[in-house]
């Protein structure tokens, strides 16, 4: 009996698995596409504004990433049973947090990482060509965009922390609505 149940939990684990990799390189395909098509064609300002946009997602998702793993589940059942809108969202997230975790900080952190490199390729081209500088300034760029990155998610994890809870129950508020599935 033993033996089924873990053959059963390794077929689930290697479900999961293609289930994120199929996701995660469609989605890089598809983001990478669109960014490196749209930016190029971008003046300087709302390229660079992108960029930005796209590092503070990253940085956000792994902070509801962080978040699902040490949120208090007991907090969020009292909640539900007053009927609290996003609570039983909430749980349902909490429940799956490796799952969770995963997408967020994994699948859309990572991408968005991706993301604001080529973006930051395309912003220094266009910073380069604007300025007609003739020397290098990707390394200064990517060194921007890396510090911003990983500085924001040193901030994010402990906020993550200390507000793991409240950010859970926001998120579940708003997957409520956006999904409808609950009252």
């Amino acid at each position: 009996m033993a033996k089924r149940e873990k053959n059963k939990k390794d077929n689930s684990e290697l479900k999961w698995f293609v289930t994120v990799f199929i996701t995660t390189f469609i989605l890089s395909i598809i983001f990478s596409y669109i960014s490196t098509n749209a930016i190029s064609s971008l003046e300087l300002f709302p390229a660079t504004l992108i960029l930005i946009v796209t590092i503070f997602v990253g940085i956000i998702f792994d902070i509801i990433g962080v978040a699902v793993t040490v949120a208090n589940e007991e907090e969020l059942h009292a909640k539900a049973s007053k009927k609290i809108e996003g609570a039983k969202t909430s749980i349902k997230l909490i429940r799956n947090s490796p799952k969770v975790a995963n997408i967020c900080a994994d699948v859309i952190g990572d991408i968005c990482g991706v993301l604001s490199g080529s973006i930051s390729a395309l912003v220094t081209f266009k910073i380069t060509e604007k300025f007609s500088l003739n020397f290098d300034l990707q390394f200064i760029i990517s060194a921007i965009v890396a510090s911003l990155t990983v500085g924001g998610k040193a901030i994010g994890k402990g906020i993550a922390q200390k507000n793991s809870t409240k950010i859970v129950h926001m998120v579940g508020k708003v997957i409520g609505k956006t999904t409808f599935q609950e009252k």
